[in-house]
């Protein structure tokens, strides 16, 4: 796994987006050998001379130590995409952000996680709801992701946490920026029952620039997104279409159709296709869920040799072809498909028809 602090510093030169970091992963291998590759180099691997310049520039001007040190005083995580801790949705959708820094931890059972969006200005309605649904999937041992931002956000972390469960919040500013800053309690209980996320470096201010981006995260590192309330316009609605477009689930509270903001959850029912729910067992229905815990019990199976360990690690409850399977794992195609074979003898996994696969407790 390459040096973090090398992710760290390329992600910081401007112009140096997820696009322009795996163009030069794919042409030198390692990330240090990008981060010291010079100018000639780095447009021979298909940066723009503008770019390039600034990946030189950057090398004078960023004290990579001194930054990894920083991180390091403050109890802050850097995940980057190599990262086994990396969650493997996320890493599949358009874009998806190169570095991850966490307060908090990423645990094995996360991979079974809803996101729970909504409007800032929640009704009474909305917050009962948001409460309601979220101790329904809590007792299934569902995470809950959110954006720590006012109103549902706020109302879905806060359930959670009262009902035991685990929770993430992924922010459109540094990890030690907590915006809003009422929120600051809220985002330490968070730290110790789940993680605390951020792609923006330390010291990010909030920024309306951050937010939209920070939607796609919450969206694509879950099995669905649940929009209890929200305007037409509103920024769970963007969530909703980035879940959409990365081929997720979305899920949809009806409300009263003279409310500004039952406007765009009853518009994604009755336009986008969401899936109307109005019970925690809806969702869990939907996405095979209701074998939560036991799915999670097959996770930690010891498996019998490396091969059984990267595929029950690549298996979820939600259905994946085998192409996706063999991609994700890295093994031939010939071990993947006896491997499978043989773990469905075990009852460890479940072939749906299609080549695609389940843990197997996803559908008793």
């Amino acid at each position: 796994m390459g040096d973090p602090r090398y992710w760290i510093g390329l992600t910081l030169v401007p112009g140096i987006g997820p696009a322009r970091l795996r163009r030069l992963l794919d042409y030198f291998g390692q990330i240090e050998t990008a981060w010291h590759a010079d100018l000639a180099e780095l447009i021979k691997a298909g940066l723009d001379s503008k770019s390039a310049d600034a990946v030189v520039a950057a090398r004078r001007q960023i004290d990579l130590d001194d930054r990894l040190e920083k991180i390091g005083r403050q109890s802050i995580d850097v995940i980057t995409w190599e990262d086994p801790r990396y969650p493997e949705r996320l890493k599949n959708i358009y874009a998806p952000p190169p570095v991850l820094y966490m307060k908090g931890s990423l645990l094995p059972c996360d991979d079974w996680s809803i996101a729970v969006v909504g409007t800032r200005r929640a009704t009474i309605y909305g917050k009962q709801i948001a409460e309601q649904m979220v101790a329904g999937l809590v007792a299934s041992s569902i995470t809950i992701v959110s954006g720590l931002a006012r109103g549902i956000d706020t109302f879905a972390h806060q359930a959670c946490l009262q009902a035991g469960g685990r929770t993430i919040a992924v922010l459109g500013s540094g990890v030690d920026v907590i915006y809003p800053p009422e929120n600051a309690r809220l985002a330490r209980q968070i730290v110790e029952n789940g993680a605390v996320l951020s792609e923006h470096p330390l010291g990010t201010k909030p920024d309306a620039v951050n937010f939209p981006q920070r939607n796609r995260i919450v969206s694509g590192m879950t099995l669905g997104t649940l929009v209890v309330e929200g305007d037409t316009n509103s920024g769970a609605m963007l969530t909703a279409g980035y879940a959409l477009d990365q081929g997720r689930e979305v899920f949809a509270v009806p409300g009263n159709i003279f409310h500004r903001s039952s406007q765009g959850t009853n518009r994604l029912i009755q336009r986008s296709g969401a899936k109307l729910v109005v019970t925690a067992q809806d969702i869990l229905e939907e996405l095979n869920l209701q074998s939560a815990p036991q799915q999670m019990e097959i996770r930690e199976l010891i498996p019998e040799n490396d091969t059984e360990s990267a595929l029950l690690k690549a298996l979820s409850a939600e259905p994946l072809h085998i192409d996706e399977i063999i991609r994700s794992s890295g093994l031939p195609v010939a071990e993947v498909s006896s491997a499978l074979a043989m773990m469905e003898l075990k009852g460890m996994v479940k072939h749906l028809g299609g080549m695609n696969y389940v843990l197997a407790r996803a559908c008793s």
